[in-house]
């Protein structure tokens, strides 16, 4: 089993693969905020562990295993980020509990999330019910219909 730890920099790898095509130690070390030594300790247990094929200057290698488990990450990561915003969460207190988050749900409670982002962003109209969750949240009040 990966640890939190492990899981980000493999969720980061296919981050920086998807934007640059390539993945070097600097780039990982700035993309979470570590050190470059901290990345390559890393890196040496990702390797012996089969999750990555890491050579000093050659740069870093996903394997298929680590390529599979960091989208599974990122899915998770986005499906998770996408839902709090959508619940008004600022984008990036959401980005950040999402990194949190991902870790630590049901892989059956993220499918559930994944189906309600999609429902809404695939509504054909604006769901109502957000509208009246948005005043809500500024009001603190239901917003009533009367003759409803």
């Amino acid at each position: 089993m990966l640890t939190r730890k492990a899981e980000d920099y493999l969720e980061m790898i296919v981050n920086i693969m998807e934007y640059k095509g390539y993945i070097r130690v600097k780039d990982i070390a700035s993309s979470l905020d570590v050190s470059p030594s901290s990345v390559v300790e890393m890196m040496g247990k990702l390797d012996s562990s089969g999750f990555v094929i890491y050579q000093k200057h050659d740069g870093i290698r996903l394997t298929a295993e680590g390529e599979m488990i960091g989208r599974m990450i990122k899915h998770r990561h986005d499906t998770i980020k996408s839902f709090l915003e959508i619940i008004d969460v600022p984008k990036n207190i959401a980005d950040k509990d999402a990194c949190t988050m991902e870790h630590n749900l049901d892989t059956k409670t993220v499918e559930q999330i994944k189906k309600l982002v999609e429902f809404v962003n695939t509504a054909p109209d604006h769901p109502e019910w957000l509208e009246h969750f948005q005043i809500f949240c500024e009001t603190g009040e239901h917003r009533c219909k009367k003759g409803k």
